[in-house]
């Protein structure tokens, strides 16, 4: 009994395996339409040219023809290729311009003769090139990198930290730097290293197009620093200006390790002489002008002091 059902069953898939092939046979003879990927390149670029986009871009082609002969085009090894000389598609204001007219005719001579191009998916390509003109550009990041809390980034490292950008003369006076594309790091506590590739700039051909960038983390504390000497700004000659004390007391905040390299001569903190003659007062409003890299919420200990005007 088990035989006979055995047989059966086979005679069953053989019989269904058979139907599937001439389905399959039926289906694949009938015409499709279907889009395919098209790679457009551009050959034969002169030494004295650089092209500052990529040298080719791909494009979807859609096709008209039987499913056996669309399938070649699909499920081929190499992607459909359609190249170009420069020289015959080079303008003089440093684009090479590739029209859809001239991929259909190139796919009509090179595809089998029973495929029909029904359309080119773009109306031009283009193609940027100049001389050689280039500079040297800072690369700079963007995104959202943050640290965990009471954390805080202290200093950015690039490798490398600046690149060769290629394009036309306008374009080059008016960059000044470079972007990585966007970053999305969080959370984090010890210093973080990434490999970041260079946002791409339309014209522009960036070298290298990529940088490692490592942000070194710090933990943040609230500090006191003693002795900060006190300045006289926009006195007249033969006038000297005394404060009481001579040295005031900063608070900030800022990286433990940054904390241990500053010094009160990095803060600069002023007495203006036109502010004390426009208020006269007992005693003169100080501020602080200038605080170094990596302090936050800088402030004195007090705002006002006396002082004493003297002549020379």
């Amino acid at each position: 009994m088990f035989s006979r059902a055995n047989k059966e069953f086979l005679i069953f898939i053989f019989f269904l395996a058979l139907s599937a092939i001439f389905w399959f046979i039926l289906t694949m003879n009938e015409v499709y339409v279907r889009q395919v990927p098209v790679c457009v390149r551009v050959t034969d670029v002169p030494r004295n040219i650089v092209l500052t986009s990529d040298d080719s871009d791909t494009i979807q082609v859609t096709l008209r023809d039987k499913g056996w002969v669309l399938s070649t085009y699909l499920t081929g090894s190499d992607m459909l290729t359609a190249e170009f000389r420069f020289n015959d598609h080079r303008t003089g204001n440093g684009v090479a311009t590739i029209t859809s007219a001239d991929i259909q005719k190139y796919l009509a001579q090179r595809l089998n003769s029973s495929t029909t191009v029904v359309q080119v998916k773009t109306d031009r390509l283009d193609f940027f090139y100049n001389h050689g003109q280039s500079k040297k550009v800072p690369v700079r990041w963007r995104g959202l990198v943050e640290p965990d809390e009471m954390y805080f980034i202290s200093e950015v490292g690039y490798n490398p930290d600046s690149v060769v950008v290629y394009a036309a003369p306008e374009v080059l006076d008016t960059l000044r730097a470079v972007f990585t594309e966007p970053l999305n790091q969080t959370g984090f506590r010890d210093s973080l290293k990434l490999t970041a590739r260079i946002a791409r700039v339309g014209g522009v051909k960036i070298v290298p197009d990529r940088t490692s960038i490592t942000f070194i983390t710090d933990v943040l504390s609230e500090v006191h620093l003693n002795g900060v000497l006190i300045h006289g700004i926009n006195l007249p000659d033969g006038k000297i200006l005394r404060t009481f004390p001579s040295r005031v007391g900063v608070k900030f905040v800022t990286g433990v390790r940054r904390f241990k390299e500053l010094r009160p001569s990095d803060f600069i903190v002023v007495a203006d002489y036109n502010e004390i003659r426009r208020r006269p007062s007992a005693k003169c409003h100080i501020q602080l002008k200038q605080v170094p890299h990596g302090v936050q919420t800088a402030r004195l200990d007090e705002s006002h002091v006396d002082y004493l005007i003297e002549e020379e």
